[in-house]
């Protein structure tokens, strides 16, 4: 069994007041609390042993034991560990009849340590009455939050996406039609839990990045297509890449206007989660022709008189 020095283990003298002492385990608490050091051993001890050691300094009781024990620990030791309320008898007058109990009023924040050393529990344990050792709950580790960036054409046919977290590899299927802004939840695949419990989840936000040429409005997608003057008078075929690399033949009507919008049923995003898809719909953009020829300009001018 050994020594355990308490101020040390806080970083304050022995002649800390309640509020230092209060301080440095907050601070240590923060620092060192399973939360934010999940998987890591070292830090899960090191919080145990600065709890252990603020349950001590922060009780006056305890503390004046502790302080009357320092100085006298090799006598104890060697009258064999035995007796420890007897041994404090010689000390202070009368025993406490209080029972053990966790008294640390950070725990709302951080929780019971649990776990004391053998050191703790030799003189505060058992000597001054029943004890009634608190253990750590069971806790569910903490929840990661991540950003996954996908394009448009992976939002309209759907991808799939592999990555690490904690070590582990991880692969998320994303289905077509996938909206900005939402959230996937991969369960238990966040920090671990603390003293058995569950695992954190991971929430990835989709953000989708659209350099297309559409426009994405709910699972509807739109588009402005060129045509030239003389497709839009005397009408034609043109031909329209879809976001998943596909040709549609757009039939433009003979005498259509710029601006004019032509639907295309179900040819839109599919709407998440359901076998329904929205439409598309194409603007014409009337192109004027440029650096028109002589012979094309008289052909205009012909045309222009004939329209008076």
């Amino acid at each position: 069994m050994e020594f355990k020095d308490y101020y040390k283990i806080l970083g304050v003298s022995k002649n800390a007041t309640a509020d230092e002492i209060k301080k440095a385990y907050r601070q240590l608490a923060k620092k060192y609390h399973p939360d934010k050091n999940p998987g890591d051993k070292s830090a899960e001890e090191k919080f145990k042993e600065i709890s252990e050691a603020n349950e001590v300094l922060s009780d006056p009781e305890k503390r004046k034991k502790y302080d009357q024990l320092g100085s006298n620990w090799k006598q104890y030791q060697t009258a064999g560990g035995a007796g420890a309320s007897d041994w404090f008898d010689q000390f202070s007058s009368g025993r406490s009849n209080s029972s053990y109990r966790y008294s640390n009023d950070m725990g709302d924040i951080f929780g019971n340590a649990g776990g004391f050393s053998d050191f703790f529990e030799s003189f505060f344990g058992g000597s001054f009455g029943p004890k009634t050792k608190t253990r750590t709950a069971a806790r569910k580790g903490r929840d990661y939050e991540s950003n996954l960036n996908i394009s448009l054409e992976e939002a309209f046919s759907g991808t799939e996406r592999e990555f690490s977290v904690n070590g582990r590899k991880l692969k998320v299927k994303i289905i077509p039609g996938i909206e900005h802004g939402k959230k996937l939840r991969l369960k238990n695949q966040g920090g671990e839990g603390i003293a058995g419990g569950d695992k954190g989840d991971l929430y990835l936000t989709i953000n989708i990045e659209n350099k297309s040429a559409y426009e994405r409005k709910g699972n509807d997608l739109y588009y402005n297509l060129d045509v030239d003057l003389y497709t839009a008078v005397l009408g034609g075929k043109k031909h329209l890449k879809t976001l998943d690399g596909k040709t549609l033949n757009i039939t433009i009507p003979k005498e259509s206007d710029s601006g004019n919008v032509l639907r295309m049923r179900g040819m839109g995003m599919q709407v998440y989660n359901s076998k329904d898809k929205g439409d598309l719909f194409v603007r014409i953009v009337i192109r004027t022709p440029k650096n028109l020829s002589s012979e094309e300009k008289s052909l205009f001018e012909k045309l222009s008189k004939l329209r008076k």
